[in-house]
This record gives C-alpha cells, sequence and structure tokens, in this order.
C-alpha cells in the first residue's frame, strides 16, 4: 500500500467540482487545480470531441498518480438542446404584443416566424402554454396550434438571433433524456474510465432506468435536475440515481427565480436523507470568469450551499474557460473551510440531523458517529468494497473526517464527491483481524491521528459483501 501525499489532504468536508475546459487541460494546470483543492473533474460533453475528452482524462489520471490520490471524473451528458433555427438577417427584434409563429419551415426566419425543428414540442403544447427562448430572455404565449406549428404572442420582447435555446416549462415533452449523440458519448465514457455519468434533461423516473440500462454499472449515475417535472418526481429519482446535482441555471429559467432557493435545499435534504452525493452547480463564482475575486453575493451563495450540507459545489466556466481557474478554487476553498470552522455551521448540520433508517448498517453507523464525538475519536475508518459503508457514514454529517479504505480503485475514486471522505486504497485489509492495524497506521500516516488518539472503525464482516455493515470498533493509535 502506498498512501496519498498528506499535504493533500483537504481541511473541509464539502468537495470540489472543477470543469475542465480549454484553460484549464495541461497535465500542469490540473495539477495546480487539484493542489488548489479540485476533488472532482467535470467533463463537459456539450463542447469538444472525444479526442479532447480521453485526452483530458490521460492528463488527469497521470496527475493522480503522480500525486498519488484518487480523483473522481464526471462526464456531463448534453441531453436534448431545444433551438429555434436560423435568421436571414442573423437576428430580430421582438416586442410585446406582436405576433410570433413557430413551424417545422426550413426556410429562414423573419420578424413574423421561424423554424422550430422538434415536432415533439408541438405535439406536447396547449393553448396558454409559455415558451422561453435565449434563457428566457424572449417569452411567447402559445394562442393555438398544430402538429406542425404554433401561433403565438410575445409577451416579454427583444432580440433573438440564431439557434436561442428554447424551454417549455410546466410540461413534459416526449423525448428521451439521452440523444443518440449522449449513448455515444456515453458509451464512449464509460469504456474510458470515467467514474461518474452525469445526465442532463430529467423529467422522469424512467429516464434515470434507461440510464442504468445504458451503463450497466460500469459509473454511477447522478441526475442533473433541471426541470420541473423532475422536482415533481424528487422522491421517486432519488432512489433509483446514485447522486443528484442541483442545476440551478435551467431551473431558474424554467420556473420562477424565487422558487429556486428553497428547490435547492429540498434536493439537498433528500439526498441527505437517501445517503447519496449532491451537487450543488451553476453561477457560483460567475464573476470571476473575468475577475480575480468573486462578489460578496457570490461568495454566500458559496457558504449557503456549505451550511445546507451539500456534499460539492461546482464551478462551470470559471476553471473552463475563465482567466483565474486557480483562484477561483482557491476562494471556494477558502470560503468552504471558513464556513465549516464556523460553531454556526456545525449547529445548522446537526439540527438537521437525518434520522437513522432501522437497519442494523444505519445502527452501527450513528453509533459510531455519537461514539466518535464522545470520545473525542480523530477520524471515522469505513473499510468498504462497494461504498456502501462509507455512503452511511457521510449521511451522518460527522463533525469527524471519514477515511474510506477499500481493495477497489473505482470505488475510492466514486467516494471523492461524498461529504467529508479521503479515499485510500489496500488490497491487504480482507481479515478482520488487519482492520485495526490498518486503520492506525493509515490514520497516523496521513496526519488524522497521532500516538495514543482514538479511531472508530466500521466494517460489513464478511468483508466484500456489500450492504452488510455489521461491525464497530474503537482502536488506539500506537
Amino acid at each position: 500500500m502506498t498512501l496519498p501525499r498528506s499535504g493533500l489532504r483537504r481541511s473541509r468536508n464539502t468537495k470540489i467540482v472543477a470543469t475542465i475546459g480549454p484553460v484549464s487541460s495541461s497535465p500542469e494546470m490540473i495539477r495546480r487545480l487539484l493542489e488548489a483543492g479540485v476533488d472532482v473533474f467535470r467533463l463537459n460533453f456539450s463542447h469538444g470531441a472525444h479526442e479532447d475528452h480521453a485526452e483530458r482524462y490521460r492528463a488527469i489520471r497521470q496527475m493522480e498518480e503522480e500525486l498519488n490520490r484518487p480523483v473522481a471524473i464526471m462526464a456531463d451528458l448534453q441531453g436534448p438542446k431545444l433551438r429555434v433555427g436560423k435568421f436571414a438577417e442573423g437576428k430580430i427584434e421582438l416586442v410585446p404584443g406582436q405576433k410570433f409563429r413557430l413551424d417545422l419551415d426550413p426556410a429562414l426566419g423573419n420578424t413574423e416566424r421561424v423554424q422550430l425543428p422538434h415536432p415533439e414540442i408541438f405535439a406536447a403544447l396547449e393553448d396558454g402554454t409559455d415558451l422561453l427562448l435565449d434563457d428566457g430572455n424572449v417569452r411567447l404565449r402559445v394562442i393555438s396550434h398544430g402538429p406542425d406549428h404554433a401561433e403565438c404572442e410575445v409577451t416579454v420582447g427583444r432580440k433573438l438571433s440564431d439557434r436561442k435555446g428554447v424551454n417549455v416549462p410546466g410540461v413534459i415533452l416526449p423525448l428521451d433524456a439521452l440523444t443518440e449523440k449522449d449513448r455515444k458519448d456515453l458509451e464512449f465514457a464509460v469504456e474510458l474510465g470515467v467514474d461518474w455519468i452525469a445526465m442532463s434533461f430529467v423529467q422522469r423516473p424512467e429516464d434515470i432506468e434507461l440510464g442504468h440500462s445504458l451503463i450497466k454499472g460500469r459509473a454511477a449515475l447522478l441526475a442533473k435536475m433541471e426541470k420541473p417535472s423532475a422536482i415533481k418526481h424528487l422522491d421517486e429519482i432519488v432512489k433509483l440515481v446514485d447522486g443528484m446535482m442541483v442545476a440551478r441555471g435551467d431551473l431558474g429559467v424554467e420556473m420562477p427565480a424565487e422558487e429556486v432557493p428553497a428547490i435547492q435545499k429540498r434536493i439537498v435534504r433528500a439526498c441527505r436523507q437517501a445517503g447519496k452525493p449532491v451537487i450543488v452547480a451553476t453561477q457560483m463564482l460567475e464573476s470571476m470568469v473575468n475577475s480575480p475575486t468573486p462578489t460578496r453575493a457570490e461568495a454566500s451563495d458559496v457558504a449557503t450551499a456549505v451550511f445546507d450540507g451539500a456534499d460539492a459545489v461546482m464551478l462551470s466556466a470559471e476553471t473552463a474557460a475563465g482567466s483565474y481557474p486557480v483562484e477561483a478554487v482557491s476562494i471556494m476553498n477558502r470560503i468552504a473551510e471558513r464556513v465549516e470552522s464556523d460553531p454556526i455551521y456545525r449547529d445548522m448540520i446537526d439540527s438537521n440531523k437525518v434520522e437513522p433508517e432501522h437497519t442494523l448498517a444505519d445502527a452501527i453507523t450513528a453509533s459510531a458517529n455519537q461514539v466518535a464525538i464522545t470520545i473525542d475519536a480523530k477520524c471515522i475508518v469505513t473499510y468498504t468494497s462497494s461504498g456502501y459503508t462509507t455512503l452511511r457514514a457521510c449521511r451522518e454529517r460527522p463533525h469527524q473526517p471519514i477515511l474510506c479504505i477499500t481493495p477497489n480503485f473505482r470505488v475510492a475514486r466514486r467516494m471523492m464527491l461524498s461529504f467529508g471522505v479521503h479515499s485510500v486504497v489496500n488490497n491487504e485489509s480482507d481479515h478482520i483481524t488487519k482492520y485495526g492495524p490498518v486503520a492506525r497506521d493509515t490514520a497516523k500516516a496521513l496526519g488524522f491521528a497521532k500516538s495514543g488518539d482514538s479511531v472508530v472503525i466500521t466494517a460489513g464482516v464478511p468483508f466484500g459483501q456489500a450492504g452488510t455493515t455489521n461491525m464497530l470498533r474503537i482502536t488506539t493509535v500506537d
């Protein structure tokens, strides 16, 4: 066993997800981002060719090996992109009260009409339906419609240019969450070896079942919660997925902005209740695309996600295309550290404590957390082959860091998205007599504990059977 470098040990529980893009693809920049605080890298399949993503994947794995620290990689699928066609002049000006037609005609648009090459939308429309174009900057209300057109009235107008996006809030569209492109991207990503697949355009539980049927257990599945219809099925979807992302950008387009903060808290709470990781994403430090410092509002936004107990916070354009990618990660890291060191943080986390389920695994895990507090243990060590034991420990949001020891490198990487987890790959701890010595040596080597300190251990016996957490031990570091 070769242990991770203790210098890369995080002094926070909340994880940081960073999107890789043109400004952050080199091995040197990936190293700097890891050293600044990144735990998970996101490959955005809305942009870039497969060769680009493969090169970035290899660079991340190279740095993972050099720094000897597990790193999770997420492939974020594009999903269906609904867009209008092109205009003869490249753009038009729409004003409130104006009549405007959407249809299937591929002819270039003008001030009276434009192509909407999505018959599925027309099939799902009703009179009075609102259509949002260009992230809601243009709003149309359907007056009448047929299988190939919609006559609309402009309710909010401004300039509209070629290929702008279309959202249909409150309507479940007869579309698969995975396009043909997504299916090819998904197969490429899992063959490449990514740890997480993020699905866009999730509307219903059946979309998650489709994702699982294609992934076939080769990666964990994360649902991006960006459609109001998905929020209606939140409890059903959270049971099916391995994790969730609060994709606040699209949520904020399809529903009133004032609804999004409460929905964010609902999703975080539901995921914590289920013991599954949740990411809060979109525009967290958006101003840092062009500025070396965030706004005070952005700092508060990140802090709120940490106070809520989210497993991770995410950077998008800030690290993919911004001028200050390392600074963005560093500041997000400092915000999380500062929040978690505040007494109010622990009060809030504990006040929202979820009740253990009536299972042996939760009884052991809840007891481990309480024992660790009572004896001032320095960390909770979880032995796991599937990740289950570690995830149940994360659900408790313990005061102490969680040290995940597993023989499975894929599990070690996947767990890096979860609250408070530090992963170590160890193939020697396959017998109960080795649990104590390996836990003590690992905790001491990584700086979690020193001689005389206590460490709490949870595991499943016999080792290697998923979901059998049934053992709690206390050991003292030599």
